[in-house]
């Protein structure tokens, strides 16, 4: 099925994503890079740990065609995602999942993703962005912003040739600083935009294939915390306060069973009621098992683990000292 044979309206947003790129093009650049990946790595997809990814994979896959059947919008993935998944022999601590449905699990991440849980939440959360097609909306972003700055500099060299010269020279620096300022206030926010979006979808495609989505924010606000430099999956999903509060947030509405069939489950830009986002200055997870604690607890009430938590930058993880306004690394804002 063609891009344009369904309907534009994403069932999951209940909106059009801006997409300007061309759809074969961008799906055959999307899957030979997949394929050249695939066919020189070592595949583990025999192995225990490769059919346990493997079950995964399918559960998940599964609970989203039986949800887009459930509300009448299956036309959005049949013959389109092209679901295919991997585990490949590879230290790298990271998961993927390219536009088509293509799911890349490389084995170091096991060692964080030690159970069927874990393995489902990484998984989940990245076939989210597929499904989303964030990577789609980046490359269209990314188009429309080279072909305004291309535009804006053969105009500017047309001053040139015209005496103008002055007005030209200014024309450029200001197309330089506005593809400067679309980096820090288009692109980067967009990437947080999709990273909450991809949060919420993730854990509701998990929910829906039977799994328990309870523990998710403490094992997130964990290991991002602590690992943030060390591994990749975790140093590009950085963790904040409003993730955290996103997450919980979805639970409680899970709890209360609130129906996700009647309208778009990402309907608005998921945002954390006050509640949810309060909440989270008084608690602190154990590095060790990654439970929750309460924010003057010195110890796991779960594994009995020390809570002397270093203070690090939820954006690059370095260091930071109490009353510490800004980090000293990467001046983000503490």
């Amino acid at each position: 099925m063609a891009k344009n044979d369904r309907s534009s309206i994403n069932p999951f947003t209940g909106k059009s994503h801006f997409d300007i790129v061309n759809d074969d093009n961008f799906l055959r650049d999307s899957y030979n890079e997949y394929y050249n990946m695939i066919n020189k790595a070592q595949l583990l997809d025999n192995t225990p740990n490769g059919q346990i990814v493997r079950g995964v994979a399918i559960k998940l896959i599964q609970a989203v065609d039986n949800y887009l059947t459930e509300i009448g919008r299956h036309d959005y993935v049949e013959d389109y995602y092209d679901w295919d998944f991997h585990l490949v022999a590879d230290d790298t601590v990271n998961a993927f999942c390219m536009p088509g449905g293509k799911i890349v699990m490389f084995s170091g991440i096991l060692s964080i993703a030690n159970t069927e849980d874990k393995v489902a939440f990484i998984l989940g959360h990245e076939m989210a962005h597929a499904l989303l097609d964030h990577s789609r909306t980046k490359a269209s972003a990314q188009t429309a912003k080279s072909a305004i700055t291309s535009a804006a500099w053969i105009g500017s060299l047309a001053m040139d040739l015209m005496g103008m010269g002055e007005l030209g020279s200014l024309t450029r620096s200001a197309t330089y600083a506005a593809s400067i300022g679309s980096e820090f206030l288009l692109m980067n926010p967009w990437g947080r935009d999709q990273e909450l979006e991809a949060d919420r979808l993730g854990m509701l495609i998990i929910h829906w294939a039977g799994y328990d989505i309870s523990p998710i924010p403490a094992f997130w606000q964990s290991m991002a915390a602590q690992n943030s430099n060390e591994h990749d999956f975790f140093s590009t999903h950085p963790a904040d306060s409003k993730r955290i509060a996103v997450m919980n947030e979805l639970i409680h509405e899970i709890e209360n069973e609130k129906d996700f069939h009647s309208q778009p489950v990402l309907g608005d830009s998921p945002a954390p009621k006050q509640e949810f986002a309060d909440s989270h200055l008084n608690v602190k997870y154990c590095t060790e098992c990654g439970a929750r604690a309460e924010k003057d607890d010195k110890f796991c009430i779960n594994c009995g683990a020390r809570l002397d938590v270093e203070l690090k930058c939820p954006n690059c993880g370095a260091l930071a000292e109490p009353g510490d306004a800004f980090c000293i690394n990467c001046g983000n804002k503490l």
